[in-house]
């Protein structure tokens, strides 16, 4: 793999997980707020699939 995009595959799962964190916590405030529940919820749920593939990706 050429150098540019190995350093993208470096960051990629740490840029992920980031994602799933602020996913999470964006899903959890909306369902105690009472704001959007099934928003919510699918943040939750996009927040798990960010995990599981971060998890093949380092597998």
């Amino acid at each position: 793999m050429t150098p540019p995009l190995q350093s993208l595959a470096n960051t990629a799962p740490a840029i992920a997980m980031l994602a799933a964190f602020a996913c999470a916590i964006g899903g959890g405030w909306m369902i105690a707020r009472n704001r959007d529940r099934r928003k919510g919820v699918l943040l939750l749920v996009m927040a798990a699939v960010l995990v599981g593939n971060v998890m093949i990706w380092t597998i």
